[in-house]
């Protein structure tokens, strides 16, 4: 584990809290890794009946840390804790519940389209720039969004990276419902002790003939990852991402 992932056991709740507040819980390696080991971890424990996940006030996640970013970029070794993560996400076998405030990019964004129900503050924005940092879309979103959000809905939220309001998010379908900062906590744990004390082999059931295969899902993963990959290895993402950097040193 790490110290900026937070494991909390509340009954047959597991929290997985981002706690990396001085960086507004931009993701390490070390972080992917910790909450796939959590989610894997969870799902094979029966006493575990749901997921949850939290941020700290502010900031749910501001996406990748770049700094893990350019070193791949630079020609170092990595990422495999990510698409560790992602299966793991894609693949869980127990309800996902989200608590989201603040800042929401990246795949501080994406993650909320594998969650069952997400539940955000008025001041959240979800937002997800991809492609203005030479990148492509990931954790399945390109799969995922369009299903939600219609096409062109996807497009704005992956291709123009416009940010999606909570309240544009809820009726959009990307989001359950929106919650004044002050309950979102209460909200969201209360939602996943609902959903822990169904019984659990309907709610399995039920789950997956709502979710259908995985396959195709973890498949577009696998593509989008291999062209995330490529993309970071580009003259045009390099350029990008040390101007993104340049600018936040300004």
């Amino acid at each position: 584990m790490t110290q900026n992932i937070e494991i909390e056991r509340r009954g047959a709740v597991q929290i997985i809290r981002m706690n990396r507040p001085e960086k507004k819980n931009a993701l390490t390696r070390a972080m992917y890794a910790a909450m796939a080991d959590a989610l894997t971890g969870g799902d094979a424990d029966p006493a575990v009946r749901v997921h949850v996940f939290l941020g700290v006030p502010g900031a749910f996640s501001a996406g990748n840390d770049l700094a893990d970013f350019l070193a791949i970029a630079t020609g170092g070794e990595g990422g495999s804790e990510v698409w560790d993560f992602l299966l793991a996400l894609a693949g869980s076998q127990k309800p996902i519940v989200s608590g989201v405030d603040g800042v929401a990019v990246g795949i501080g964004t994406t993650i909320n389209l594998h969650c069952d129900l997400t539940f955000a503050t008025p001041r959240t924005v979800f937002r997800t720039p991809f492609v203005d940092l030479g990148l492509v879309p990931e954790a399945g979103s390109s799969l995922l969004a369009p299903r939600l959000l219609g096409r062109q809905g996807a497009f704005a939220l992956l291709g123009l990276g416009e940010g999606f309001s909570a309240e544009r998010a809820r009726d959009a379908g990307l989001i359950y419902d929106v919650v004044e900062e002050g309950r979102l906590e209460d909200a969201t744990l209360a939602a996943a002790e609902d959903i822990a004390a169904k019984p659990p082999e309907a709610l399995r059931i039920a789950r997956d003939l709502m979710l259908g295969s995985r396959e195709e899902l973890k498949e577009r993963i696998r593509i989008e990852s291999q062209h995330f990959r490529e993309r970071l290895a580009s003259d045009e993402a390099r350029a990008a991402l040390m101007a993104f950097m340049n600018r936040r040193k300004a």
